[in-house]
């Protein structure tokens, strides 16, 4: 909390001339990122941070849009992030490649097995629930090397800003823009 008191308090001293600095004052990229950054309740709670987020929203739609920066935050434009990170042990993977080789979205999360090894208590190899993507051929003969694809989750809040504490720490905050 800490962190976003000290995000208000640099947005917010930008305001102070000679009179107590009001939120709404403050400029439209700093009530975006002060609204964006609300956690518990989220912008969609906070009565205030409606107008400019819904504002924010129907800007992005047309043609040209700029991103409102805070500079006296120091946190810049925010970034977008759909999926959730892979579990560990697993690498981001694609389910789909274009006819020039490109790759689609970052959508899979995909684990290599070596099928061959066995674990006391089993008999032959390991079974794993997936689908088989890709089995590697070694000298014209199978392999014992699968990769396991599961579908990558996508994140509830996939937009964010790293916004410094007073150390100067960038600290990530997740929000989404949905209404």
């Amino acid at each position: 909390m800490r962190h976003l008191i000290y995000a208000a308090g640099i947005a917010g001293a930008a305001l102070l001339p000679a009179t107590a600095a009001k939120a709404q004052d403050a400029s439209w990229g700093c009530q975006v990122l002060l609204c964006a950054a609300s956690q518990n309740p989220s912008w969609h709670g906070v009565e205030y941070c409606v107008p400019p987020m819904i504002k924010l929203i129907a800007a992005m739609s047309k043609p040209g849009f700029s991103w409102p920066i805070c500079d006296e935050a120091r946190a810049g434009a925010p970034g977008r992030e759909e999926y959730a990170d892979c579990p560990e042990g697993t690498k981001i993977g694609y389910s789909q490649y274009g006819r020039d080789g490109n790759r689609s979205v970052p959508d899979r999360c995909v684990k290599t097995l070596n099928t061959c090894q066995t674990h006391p208590g089993l008999k032959g190899p390991t079974n794993q629930a997936g689908v088989i993507l890709n089995r590697r051929a070694r000298d014209g003969e199978n392999s014992c090397i699968k990769e396991i694809s599961s579908q990558r989750s996508r994140r509830a809040d996939s937009w964010y800003f790293d916004i410094p504490n007073d150390q100067g720490v960038k600290q990530r905050h997740w929000f989404n823009l949905n209404l």
